[in-house]
């Protein structure tokens, strides 16, 4: 096991038993390197940061929405990397991009499967419940519906670019809450 396995272990096994600072600090360690994950993925088809942004964005708040699944018993960071690669999976497949990407170098799959079960549908319900009316209508065509930005713009009654602009904002919204409620959470 690499040191940064044990570290980032540790984070997620301290947050899985509340500790809010590890919770946090696991987030921004994970941030970076899915970050540098999907910037290096898009660069070999010809897509742009804001898209791996996005994807940075969805993979945390499906590890918080699914944190309860994790085994303890396994190594995290192919759990994570697991999740991340569907991510990308299921945003290749929405965006119709017809490059192939190679979506890993061998990392064996350790973790269960992402579908979102009906408790964390629920509770992606209530947090997005809680976005402006606009925001709520771009991430739900977009992300939720696989619709494309054009479709979204014409569905939601605003532009292309405040689709893109929306989602970006949402979903640093969405995590923002939930950072919050875990934090709401361990007092």
């Amino acid at each position: 096991m690499t040191s940064t396995e044990i570290e980032l272990k540790a984070l997620m096994l301290a947050s899985l038993d509340g500790n809010a600072s590890s919770y946090r600090s696991l987030l921004d360690r994970l941030s970076s390197r899915l970050r540098a994950y999907y910037k290096g993925k898009f660069a070999r088809v010809g897509r742009g940061a804001t898209e791996a942004e996005d994807l940075v964005q969805e993979v945390l708040l499906a590890i918080h929405l699914k944190r309860h699944t994790y085994d303890t018993g396994v190594p995290f960071t192919p759990w994570v990397y697991t999740i991340a690669r569907y991510k990308l999976i299921d945003y290749l497949r929405r965006t119709r991009t017809a490059a192939r990407v190679p979506i890993d170098e061998g990392t064996e799959v350790l973790a269960q499967d992402d579908h979102a079960d009906a408790e964390s549908s629920h509770d992606i319900r209530i947090l997005l419940g809680r976005l402006p009316e606009k925001v709520r209508c771009s991430i739900e065509c977009v992300k939720l519906e696989g619709r494309s930005v054009a479709e979204a713009a014409a569905r939601c009654g605003i532009s292309e670019s405040g689709v893109k602009i929306n989602i970006h904002r949402g979903l640093r919204a969405l995590a923002t809450f939930i950072a919050q409620e875990t934090k709401d959470e361990n007092r």
